[in-house]
C-alpha cells in the first residue's frame, strides 16, 4: 500500500468515526418541556432499615410519560443536593442532579436509589429526602425514607499485607471458616442496639457468651456463632423481650427468605448451653448441636423458642443431649428436627411442623437414628452405631406436608430407645414401604402411648410459620396432665394445667 493510500485510508476511518459520533449524540426527535403531569410507580420509596455505614440495597422508581408528546424534564435533583446521603442513577447515569432528561411519548425511565448513612452525622434516625422533578409550577416530587440503626459490629481481622480475611483455628487445626474468637469485652451482647456479625463469632473454652432479653443479633452471609469446647451460650430472652437471631438484610423481601446465614454451632464439648425465649430464623441450620459433654446435664436446654424457615435443618443434633420445652420448629428444607447418631432427647409440649414449599423435601419433620455411615479406604460403606439413650416426645405435635413426618430409623447393634406420648403424629405409609418395621408399630404401648395418627392440627397459617392451633384442632385437650405440670404455661404464657392441648400453643378461636 502506498503512502498516499495509507493517508486516504486513515482519513476515511477518522471521518467515518466522526460522523458516527455526531450522529449518535444527535437527538433525532423533538420534545416539549415537561408539563408537570409525570406519573410514578410509587409516591414514596422506602429503603427499609439499614445499619450505620452499611450500604443499602438498590431500589427502583419508574417515571412514566403518559402523554402523546415526547418530553424533556429540565431538572431531576435531590432536594438536599450534593450533601444528600442518597445516590441516584437516572437512566444509566449516576449522580445527584440531572438536566434535560428525555422521555418518549407513552414511555418511561428507571431511577435507581441507594444510600449509606453514618448515624453520627444525622440528627434523626429516620432520614428523608425528596427527588424533585422540574421546577416552578411544574415541580413534582417523590419522597425517600430510610430508618438507620446504630449497631455493634463484629468483624474478623484481615492481614494488612495480603488483605486475607482471618480464619478460625479449632482444636488446634486451621480451618477455612472466616471469623475470630470474641474478646472478654464482647462476651455480653447489648440490648440497646443490634449486634451485626460478619463471619463466625466464636466463644473460646471456659468462656460464656451471654445475650440479654430483647437483644437482636443479625448475621451477614456465611456468618454465625460457634460455641467451642468447654464454652457456653446463655440466651436469656423473656416472654415480652425475645432474643432475635436472623440475617442482616432487613428489606421486606428478605423477611422470610431461608439460607441467609450459617448456623449457631454448639461444638462437641460445649456445655450447659441455654436458649430461652428466642426466635431463630432464615438461616441454613438454626442450631447445630454436637456430642454429649455431660451425662447429667443436657448440652442444650431449649425453652419457649421458635426456630423457623431454615434451608436445611431447624435443629440438627448429632450424638448430643437436648432438653426442650415449648419448642416450635417449622419449615426447613430437610428435617425440622434431626436427632442422629444417637444421644439423649426429651421434648415436652413442642410443635414440629414442616410445610416447606421451596422444593422437594426428602426427610420427615422429625428424624431419629442411632448410626452414621462413611466410606473406608477400601471403598466400602461402613455403618457405625451409637446408642440412642432416649428420645421422648410428650404432648407434642409432629406434622407437615409429607405423608411421613416421623421416622425412627434404627440400625442393629446399638441401643434405640424412644417413646411418643399423648402426641399427634402424621404418618401415612401409602406404598407400604415400611411395613413390618417394628419401630413404627403404633400399637406398641412401649413406643407409642395415646397417639393420634393423622389428626387435624388446624394451624392458623403454617405456610407463614404460624403454628397456633384453632378451635377445630384435635390437639385440644389431648395433652396429659403430667406433661402440663412440668410445663404449666404455653409458649405465649397461657396457663395450660387444667386442660392441656398438645403442642407448644394452647388453642384460640380464629
Amino acid at each position: 500500500m502506498t503512502k498516499r493510500n495509507i493517508i486516504y485510508y486513515v482519513f476515511t476511518i477518522t471521518f467515518s468515526l466522526f460522523i458516527l459520533s455526531v450522529s449518535s449524540c444527535r437527538k433525532d426527535f423533538s420534545t416539549i418541556p415537561s408539563f408537570g403531569e409525570l406519573e410514578f410507580s410509587k409516591d414514596t420509596v422506602f429503603l427499609d432499615t439499614i445499619f450505620t455505614n452499611i450500604g443499602s440495597a438498590t431500589y427502583n422508581l419508574k417515571v412514566y410519560n403518559r402523554s402523546n408528546d415526547d418530553i424533556t424534564i429540565p431538572n431531576i435533583t435531590l432536594e438536599r443536593g450534593t450533601v444528600s446521603n442518597y445516590r441516584l442513577n437516572v437512566d444509566g447515569i449516576p449522580g445527584k442532579s440531572f438536566q434535560n432528561i428525555d422521555i418518549l411519548a407513552k414511555d418511561s425511565i428507571f431511577i435507581f436509589v441507594e444510600t449509606t448513612i453514618d448515624i453520627a452525622s444525622v440528627s434523626n434516625p429516620l432520614y428523608t429526602d425528596r427527588i424533585l422533578f422540574d421546577n416552578g409550577m411544574n415541580q413534582q416530587d417523590v419522597k425517600l425514607v430510610t430508618l438507620v440503626q446504630d449497631a455493634n459490629f463484629i468483624f474478623p481481622g484481615r492481614d494488612p499485607f495480603t488483605l486475607k480475611i482471618d480464619s478460625l483455628t479449632l482444636d488446634g487445626e486451621a480451618t477455612t471458616i472466616k471469623g475470630r474468637f470474641l474478646t472478654n469485652d464482647e462476651l455480653t451482647f447489648t440490648n440497646t442496639k443490634p449486634t451485626v456479625i460478619y463471619g463466625y463469632a466464636a466463644v473460646s473454652s471456659n468462656n460464656t457468651l451471654t445475650i440479654p432479653p430483647g437483644a437482636k443479633v443479625y448475621f451477614h452471609d456465611n456468618s454465625g456463632l460457634i460455641i467451642d469446647t468447654d464454652a457456653s451460650l446463655k440466651v436469656n430472652g423473656t416472654l415480652n423481650d425475645k432474643v432475635i437471631f436472623e440475617g442482616d438484610r432487613l428489606e421486606n423481601s428478605f423477611s422470610s427468605l431461608p439460607g441467609q446465614w450459617g448456623t449457631i454451632w454448639l461444638r462437641a464439648g460445649s456445655k450447659e448451653n441455654v436458649i430461652n425465649h428466642a426466635e431463630i430464623k432464615n438461616g441454613i441450620i438454626g442450631i447445630l448441636v454436637d456430642s454429649i459433654s455431660s451425662a447429667s446435664t443436657p448440652t442444650l436446654t431449649l425453652k419457649n423458642s421458635e426456630i423457623i424457615n431454615h434451608s436445611n435443618f431447624g435443629v440438627l443434633a448429632r450424638e448430643t443431649s437436648i432438653h426442650g420445652e415449648n419448642v416450635v420448629i417449622g419449615n426447613s428444607g430437610e428435617a425440622s428436627l434431626a436427632c442422629i447418631i444417637g444421644g439423649s432427647y426429651n421434648f415436652t409440649h413442642s410443635t414440629f411442623a414442616n410445610y416447606w414449599s421451596n422444593g422437594i423435601r426428602s426427610l420427615p419433620s422429625v428424624l431419629i437414628n442411632n448410626y452414621y455411615t462413611y466410606t473406608n479406604t477400601s471403598g466400602q460403606e461402613i455403618i457405625e452405631t451409637r446408642d440412642l439413650i432416649t428420645a421422648n416426645f410428650t404432648n407434642c405435635i409432629i406434622d407437615g406436608n409429607n405423608n411421613i413426618e416421623f421416622l425412627p430409623d434404627k440400625a442393629e447393634g446399638g441401643v434405640f430407645n424412644f417413646k411418643l406420648t399423648n402426641s399427634l403424629v402424621k404418618f401415612s405409609d401409602v406404598n407400604n414401604a415400611l411395613e413390618g418395621v417394628t419401630e413404627i408399630d403404633f400399637d406398641n404401648p412401649n413406643l407409642y402411648e395415646n397417639i393420634l395418627l393423622n389428626g387435624v392440627t388446624h394451624f392458623r397459617n403454617p405456610s407463614n410459620n404460624d403454628y397456633i392451633i384453632g378451635q377445630d384442632s384435635q390437639a385440644i385437650n389431648f395433652g396429659n396432665i403430667s406433661g402440663a405440670t412440668l410445663v404449666p404455661a404455653d409458649i405465649l404464657g397461657i396457663i395450660r394445667t387444667d386442660s392441656p392441648d398438645a403442642g407448644a400453643y394452647q388453642h384460640i378461636d380464629f
